[in-house]
């Protein structure tokens, strides 16, 4: 099947900087791409600037289009839960701040179900030591952030940070979902 018969979901997650969640899910079968950027703001086209001042509202995302035929929208739930610890809201590790924040912005009623279901699962099974405090909104307007933002880990694996926090994350992924990665990446 060409691309162009295939219908494709999209997905739109924060969970830290947006440079480990982009690393992770660029890994995953049935990812079409995914895209770094800010939502749940008040600005209008903000840059990467006035996201770090706290100002604007926006959390760092990314924006994934994938192929529900391939990996289910609950799949990339259960990635996003395993890469970030969803009962920090407003940090990760050493990344603090409100543009870091656990949430996951949803594009249908069916996505809204989805998220609310698996929250509540893990809350029930106790999988964290803390509640979760991850917000589940609708998604707002996504704004892609600047093209130096884009495929970061990827163009620099040895840069500090990369090395730091990205690939623990994507070595998490690795390790825990090995059903989930995209063929070319083993």
């Amino acid at each position: 099947m060409d691309e162009k018969q295939m219908t494709f979901e999209t997905a739109t997650l924060g969970g830290g900087c947006f440079w480990c969640l982009e690393a992770v899910y660029q890994q995953v079968r049935g990812v079409h791409s995914v895209v770094s950027g800010y939502a749940g703001g008040h600005d209008t086209n903000p840059n990467y600037e006035a996201v770090c001042s706290e100002t604007t509202g926006h959390a760092e995302v990314v924006q994934i289009q994938f192929d529900p035929a391939i990996v289910s929208y609950r799949e990339i739930l259960t990635i996003f839960f395993v890469i970030h610890d969803p009962t920090t809201l407003n940090y990760q590790g050493h990344d603090v701040g409100a543009r870091y924040r656990s949430v996951i912005f949803t594009h249908s009623d069916a996505q809204m179900a989805a998220a609310q279901a698996i929250v509540a699962e893990m809350g029930d099974e106790k999988i964290f030591p803390r509640p979760i405090v991850t917000i589940i909104a609708p998604a707002p307007i996504f704004y892609p952030a600047e093209d130096y933002h884009q495929n970061y880990f990827v163009q620099h694996p040895g840069q500090g940070y990369c090395m730091a926090v990205v690939a623990p994350k994507l070595a998490k992924f690795r390790a825990t979902l090995k059903s989930l990665i995209n063929p070319a990446f083993n």
